[in-house]
């Protein structure tokens, strides 16, 4: 009881310097509970909107695709409107609805602006049946009676100011056609962010499938009493083997599976950033009670002359941990629920409709954040328990300080020399694998122990570090500065912990600037080796090109030629009877000018001839393949063919990479017209002098299909380095989190060595030093353990950047870059981070009254 009276009366006592590692606990505990809360809605929401839509049973093609995927013909699979009276003869069915749902579809206002969400999330087309009714209720207007209407989702109309009698254009593959909004729908349930819209079921069927009697699935509605198992079974017997059937829950399931792999990437992406965060919030913890103990010493000197066992003392210290790691960890379930509805703000903003009538916190989550905060934050105090417990009644009261172990030092040393120099050899020996897969093995193991080397041997680099940065730093300020600089190096141990913090953080985002970097001059030096077209036309949501943007794509003057280039599902046999299902580039021949690929045999030219292919070199070696052999592909959907290998095409390269080619007319003669797929890309080669001129054409051309994006080489470079500077930004904004846990650190380390240095302050200010002397050595001493931070974390993250893109090199991405202005924008960065840092401190110290302070023991 003594133990625990005493912990809580010291933990009251430094309330003030416990806050800040408070917040830190609070920040990580935050970051955990907001993902776990944020994922669970998110589950929430779909499975709502999966259980609202699913029938008791649901017939659809064998072939169909996923739900998150979009046939490359352009046409969803569809079967015979005949299976609908088939299914409704079934005994046990109660009703019994065809329906029509396509994703290949753009649809545009008057004014040629897509509609549909910028946010990944798809357009969805279908037709009216009463089964939506279960997820929505028309709001105003009323449902699709005919050709010319059409039923928009609210969330839409509210985005687009759409309003009932205004004129929307759907392009399919089929065609163009118009209609009027007749209705708006209002959802029941969330939705998480679709372009929903609804025709009447014929206009749905000619429009979308190409004619009427077809239909993407069909609804089955159980009468009572009779279970989905059960139906299914009776419907399977009646229609047979060539359907997929699913029951409410297998489609629930399915469509939960279609979206595990997007929230699960967010979910243990956010994890990782909350782990780093407790990482660097270690640091502080262990700063702080180290630093408290150390001020402590002649009190905890005291409590063992008394009687106090070293058991009792070390219980003492864990206990103000374990209470300093309840009141954080509480506080941080509370801010991580917080933290999930500002996450679901973000995504509703950014077009990914989220509502708080789904917020679920399990009971899991707090859990998880109160065991998870409080083991962390007493595992990071043991040290300094352990370092109390051992100091001797005698020595601590003859001394104010815990004395330094210099034994301990050198063994430190020498195991943090060790495991950064294993850290090193496995960072060279990842630069040095032949296969990815292994080297990235090497790379995180290296990353792993350098990084607890630098951690390790930080007190050692310290005293040479800081007295360089000192040198080149602080001179110019005089004595100040150089006292700023010996303060720094009184205590290279909380020094190289408090830069460690800083550390942790910048080396990731040099290692990832480094990355990014080396990928974007990597995909550029690609482009400009081996892309010869002028233009790349592509869609900006994964549509293929529909005919008539196809048409009008060729008849835009000023081009050379234009290229089509078709993804064809095959299976590939080889002369050894192995085979192997991948895809088919089936391009036009002036493909072979539009993307240079070399060759280790035959003419790449001579493979888009008559019943010819080629492969990549990778396979020919794997399946012994030479030119002159002949494979048999299988056109999945079509026929058998038997091609001639007239070409085998370099993988040393990352633009098609791997990729076979043939003829799209060769395609073409084995797969029916419904089975041939729309092009993906389109590639166009102006004529000499007329490129600017055919750039415009282009644009002009396909401003009616604003889901299409024309882009010239230096476009197409700007939109790769945009797409990784987008990503670079979003990790940067996750790791802003450990940084500031790592500025709570360097404030709490100056604000308890300000209160360790009391005496010396108090006489210091009574020879002459001023109170601006004073907040400025201060902010000098801050600034120079955040160089210290900066400078180990940017060499480091620099060292594993260099080592990833060794292995990407591997990939084709062979171009390591250095992006130097980023680094010393970061570098020099931290500098203001160490002044912020130093502000509260410094205050405080310049407040300090002189004969109070000299009086202090």
């Amino acid at each position: 009881m003594t133990v625990l009276k005493t912990s809580l009366r010291n933990f009251l006592a430094h309330k003030g310097r416990m806050a800040l590692s408070a917040v830190a606990v609070l920040l990580s505990v935050a970051f955990v509970c907001g993902t776990l809360v944020f994922s669970d809605t998110m589950n929430t929401t779909f499975d709502k909107l999966f259980a609202t839509t699913a029938s008791a049973v649901t017939v659809s093609p064998k072939d169909a695709a996923e739900n998150d995927e979009i046939p490359q013909n352009g046409r969803p699979a569809a079967l015979p409107a005949s299976v609908v009276d088939q299914v409704r003869g079934v005994e046990g069915v109660r009703a019994v609805q065809g329906g029509v749902v396509s994703m290949s579809v753009t649809v545009v206002d008057s004014r040629d602006e897509n509609i549909g969400p910028t946010s990944g999330a798809p357009t969805i087309a279908g037709n009216w049946t009463p089964n939506e009714l279960r997820s929505v209720e028309i709001a105003s207007g009323h449902e699709p009676r005919g050709p010319t209407d059409v039923l928009v989702d609210q969330a839409t109309a509210d985005k687009h100011h759409l309003k009932i009698g205004d004129e929307l254009r759907t392009i399919a593959v089929t065609g163009d056609f118009t209609a009027r909004i007749s209705g708006i729908a209002a959802f029941k349930v969330t939705n998480p962010g679709a372009t929903v819209v609804w025709y009447d079921t014929a206009t749905a069927q000619r429009e979308l499938l190409g004619k009427e009697g077809l239909f993407t699935q069909v609804s089955v509605d159980a009468a009572p009493g009779v279970s989905d198992e059960t139906l299914k079974a009776d419907i399977a017997a009646k229609v047979g083997s060539g359907y997929k059937l699913q029951t409410a829950a297998e489609a629930t399931d399915a469509g939960r599976e279609d979206v595990a792999g997007f929230l699960d990437v967010m979910k243990y992406a956010m994890l990782g950033f909350a782990g780093i965060a407790f990482l660097v919030g270690i640091f502080l913890i262990v700063n702080t009670f180290s630093m408290l103990v150390a001020q402590r010493t002649r009190e905890i000197g005291l409590l063992r002359a008394i009687g106090s066992s070293r058991r009792q003392i070390n219980r003492s210290v864990l206990v103000e941990a374990l209470l300093l790691g309840v009141v954080g960890s509480l506080a941080g379930v509370a801010a991580g629920v917080g933290l999930a509805v500002g996450l679901m703000e973000i995504m509703t903003s950014m077009g990914m409709e989220l509502s708080t009538q789904d917020l679920t916190v399990r009971w899991t989550t707090p859990v998880v954040g109160l065991v998870l905060g409080v083991v962390v934050t007493v595992l990071a105090a043991f040290v300094p328990a352990r370092r109390a417990a051992k100091v001797s009644p005698m020595a601590a009261l003859r001394d104010a300080g815990t004395p330094a172990d210099g034994r301990a030092g050198t063994v430190r040393a020498v195991v943090g020399l060790l495991l950064t120099a294993a850290g090193a050899a496995a960072l060279w020996t990842a630069t040095r694998a032949d296969e990815a897969g292994a080297g990235s093995l090497w790379l995180g193991l290296g990353v792993v122990l350098s990084l607890l080397g630098f951690v390790v041997v930080g007190p050692l680099l310290a005293g040479g570090v800081v007295r360089v940065l000192g040198a080149v730093v602080l001179r110019v300020f005089g004595p100040v500065g150089r006292m700023a600089e010996r303060n720094a190096l009184r205590n290279p141990r909380r020094t190289g912990a408090t830069g460690a913090a800083l550390m942790i953080g910048l080396a990731l985002v040099a290692c990832l600037s480094v990355v990014g970097s080396s990928m974007v001059a990597s995909a550029t030096e690609e482009l400009d080796r081996s892309v010869g077209a002028d233009f790349i036309i592509q869609s900006t949501n994964g549509q293929p090109i529909v005919p008539q943007a196809q048409a009008a794509i060729e008849k835009a003057p000023g081009l050379a030629h234009v290229t089509e280039y078709k993804w064809v599902e095959v299976t590939v046999t080889d002369p050894r009877g192995k085979a192997k299902k991948t895809g088919l580039v089936a391009a036009d021949p002036t493909y072979a000018e539009d993307v240079r690929r070399d060759t280790t045999a035959g003419r790449l030219a001579d493979a888009y001839g008559p019943g010819a292919m080629s492969v990549g070199s990778a396979y020919a070696a794997e399946h012994g393949v030479k030119v002159g052999d002949r494979l048999t592909v299988a056109f999945h959907g079509g026929q058998r063919a038997v091609l001639r290998v007239a070409a085998i095409t370099s993988d040393d390269n990352n633009i098609d990479k791997g990729v076979m080619y043939t003829d799209i007319t060769t395609a073409a003669r084995h797969l029916p017209d419904d089975r041939m797929p729309r092009s993906m890309i389109v590639f166009g080669t102006a004529k000499d002098g007329q490129e600017t001129a055919a750039y415009q054409a282009l644009k002009d051309a396909l401003k009616p299909y604003p889901q299409y994006q024309v882009a010239d080489q230096a476009d197409y470079k700007k939109t790769l380095q945009d797409q990784v500077g987008q990503l670079l930004n979003i990790v940067y904004g996750l790791l802003a989190l450990a940084i500031v846990v790592a500025v709570l650190g360097v404030v709490n380390t100056l604000a308890l060595s300000v209160v360790e240095r009391t005496r010396e302050i108090g006489l210091m200010r009574a020879i002459g030093l001023s109170r601006r002397q004073l907040r400025r050595m201060i902010r000098l001493e801050s600034v120079v353990i955040a160089l210290f931070g900066a400078l180990l974390g940017l060499a480091l993250g620099m060292g594993w950047g260099t080592a990833a893109q060794r292995l990407l090199a591997l990939e084709g991405l062979g171009v390591l870059d250095i992006p130097w202005p980023t680094i010393i924008g970061v570098f020099v960065g931290s500098a203001f981070v160490g002044l912020f840092a130093a502000l509260i401190p410094a205050f405080r110290a310049g407040r300090m009254n002189v004969l109070n302070a000299i009086a202090t023991e």
